[in-house]
């Protein structure tokens, strides 16, 4: 495993899926599919996160958007990495480690 990006673990868990980055909310997020994003907000995120199996944010902290919205889904979360939608390429098998704040690149 290679460590992609490090930031706040906001909803405790860990998973494993494929990366789904966007910066708009312009496509589906597949079911079991990892959203990648640079922070989600109310209006266009909503319906798009319910399939996802965790989140990444670029931005955001402990009292963000995504971090309680990860909380309330009971999915894992790592936001305020700074650096996610850049660094993590669409498609790749990651692990998102909620607990400990970091995103791992899977072989």
């Amino acid at each position: 495993m290679k460590l992609l990006v490090e930031g706040i673990g906001a909803s405790a868990g860990r998973v494993s899926g494929k990366a789904c980055v966007m910066r708009d909310a312009l496509r589906p997020v597949g079911i079991g599919e990892i959203l990648v994003t640079v922070l989600t907000d109310p209006l266009s995120f909503a319906d798009l996160v319910e399939n996802a199996s965790a989140l990444v944010t670029d931005l955001g902290g402990l009292a963000s958007h995504p971090a309680i919205l990860a909380r309330e889904m009971g999915i894992p979360a790592v936001v305020g990495t700074g650096r996610a939608t850049s660094v993590i390429p669409d498609g790749a098998r990651i692990l998102v480690d909620g607990t400990a704040g970091a995103v791992y690149e899977l072989d």
